[in-house]
């Protein structure tokens, strides 16, 4: 059902896919918007339990898009440097494929509040974390994705200088 990878000496080890969707702190959701046509916003996220989780308003674009369509896709640009002398970018991204919802279970939903607390805010103190799950965790939903199909790639030109370690 999904493409393989064409240029498959770029393609990236499974733990360094889950290292790159750990350390970055924004991808791109993408989901089939009005009209049929593609709407890809940019989002905070934290990936945790093989699952990638977002928090949200209530309402908007992307929370109609997915309760029409589940189907997204999800993208994390790792590294982008241009090389302008060579003519080519140095980058490292992750794709995913998978089914959005929103997180109705309130053990999900909390871990997952607590999930990107941690990740956004980790050294503000802990009461304070309460507070705000207290008073905006009503206000927001938590979308999850659970994946289907997870690539990552690489330029060759990384490629090489990897061979050459």
């Amino acid at each position: 059902m999904f493409r393989n990878l064409r240029r498959i000496k770029q393609l990236l080890p499974e733990e360094e896919v889950r290292v790159i969707l750990e350390k970055n702190t924004n991808g791109v959701l993408a989901v089939t918007g009005d009209e049929g046509y593609p709407y890809a916003v940019p989002v905070s996220y934290v990936y945790q339990d093989g699952k990638i989780y977002i928090h949200s308003a209530k309402a908007g674009h992307k929370i109609d898009a997915i309760q029409k369509d589940s189907k997204v896709s999800f993208t994390v640009i790792d590294e982008d440097k241009i090389s302008p002398e060579e003519f080519t970018t140095y980058f490292r991204s992750v794709i995913a494929f998978g089914r959005a919802y929103v997180v109705e279970e309130e053990e999900e939903r909390q871990k997952a509040f607590w999930g990107l607390i941690e990740k956004y805010s980790r050294e503000v103190p802990e009461e304070k974390k309460k507070e705000e799950i207290d008073t905006a965790g009503g206000r927001a939903l938590i979308i999850g994705v659970e994946i289907e199909h997870i690539t990552g790639k690489e330029a060759i030109e990384l490629v090489r200088m990897r061979s050459k370690d």
